[in-house]
């Protein structure tokens, strides 16, 4: 039986720039048995709708296991790396540079430490 589809899900093109960014199983331990695309499937829906865990469909993997990729992922910097992959590409089909060349500061909004100096931000110059 196939599960129903959501506004959240994937389509084929994201899940091919996104799937290579996935941690690869651990050596030795078991192949994983959840489908991938799934698993992000299911946390996208949790992040779109905000729903709490428990409240994710049943049609979607385990919530357990949901959670446990999403809590493994958020510690190995998973999120981050899809962040930073997805805003090169959009910077690039842009016609930019992948990363942001330039330094913005306003000292009107920026954070001070006055034991270890001015904290900058770096922004991207709109121009």
């Amino acid at each position: 039986m196939e599960r129903k589809s959501y506004p959240t899900d994937l389509t084929d093109m994201e899940w091919e720039i996104l799937a290579p960014l996935i941690p690869p199983a651990k050596e030795g331990g078991h192949l994983p048995t959840t489908d991938m695309g799934e698993i992000c499937n299911a946390i996208y829906y949790h992040l779109k709708t905000g729903c709490q865990w428990n409240m994710l469909p049943g049609d979607f993997p385990p919530r357990s296991t949901v959670y446990s990729y999403y809590s493994k992922w958020q510690g190995q910097g998973v999120w981050e790396k899809f962040n930073h992959t997805l805003g090169g590409q959009v910077r690039s089909k842009l016609g930019k540079s992948t990363q942001p060349t330039a330094l913005a500061a306003d000292s009107q909004s920026v954070n001070t430490d006055q034991k270890k100096g001015m904290c900058m931000v770096l922004t991207d110059v709109k121009r």
